[in-house]
């Protein structure tokens, strides 16, 4: 795997003078720490998602578009009620469907000859 795939940014080498090559009787200097490696950051950056939204979204310049008021739509209908009470009524006749579901007589499958 290579180093640009692991940071996702351009690496670039560079040389110390710990890999120049040494004369006789001179004195080397330590490696620094981080390898001889420098992480370049991207210059011109992406916006994220609002604030490129805020730059390019459309703008009114013109009179009729500045001078135009909301669409005034018909009111809406009012919500039903969250909770109802069922009637007595509907709920004798939601059992007596329920017993004749259960009934025995129903229950049998047809024989087939």
């Amino acid at each position: 795997m290579s180093a640009s795939a692991l940071f996702g940014a351009q690496l670039v080498a560079v040389r110390g003078p710990w890999a120049a090559p040494a004369s006789v009787g001179a004195r080397r200097a330590a490696p620094s720490c981080g390898g001889g490696l420098v992480i370049e950051c991207s210059s011109r950056p992406n916006k994220k998602a609002t604030a490129h939204h805020k730059k390019t979204r459309p703008r009114k310049t013109q009179p009729w578009d500045i001078k135009r008021k909301p669409t005034v739509y018909a009111p809406l209908p009012p919500l039903p009620p969250e909770w109802t009470f069922a009637s007595e009524d509907s709920s004798s006749s939601s059992s007596e469907v329920a017993q004749t579901a259960v009934s025995p007589s129903s229950a049998q499958s047809p024989s087939a000859d």
